[in-house]
């Protein structure tokens, strides 16, 4: 009979959330044909869930943890994208607006 260890407990929820982190990297590197806010969208959504169900891993529940943390990530990158394009559009007017007054 094996004795289950507190570190055998501890260690190999970690590894398997290290394989899954590694796996949604690899995921997201494949935004070649995506704007720049679905990137960040993606990115946003991945760590979310990353970090969802690190901390849910600690609470008690990983796979809620990984929705929620997922839920607010994807909002957050959707949000963070939609304000860097419109930083982008703006600092683009302003430039044509300088070069058409010279």
């Amino acid at each position: 009979m094996q004795v289950k260890t507190h570190a055998t407990r501890v260690v190999f929820p970690w590894i398997r959330l290290v394989t899954m982190l590694l796996a949604i990297l690899l995921m997201v590197s494949g935004c070649a044909g995506m704007s720049e806010t679905e990137q960040r969208t993606v990115t946003g959504g991945a760590a979310g869930a990353a970090g969802g169900a690190a901390i849910g891993a600690l609470a008690g529940n990983a796979a809620m943890g990984a929705a929620i943390g997922g839920a607010t990530g994807l909002a957050g990158g959707y949000l963070y994208g939609k304000h860097k394009d419109t930083e982008k559009k703006a600092y683009e007017e302003g430039y044509n607006a300088g070069k058409a007054g010279q």
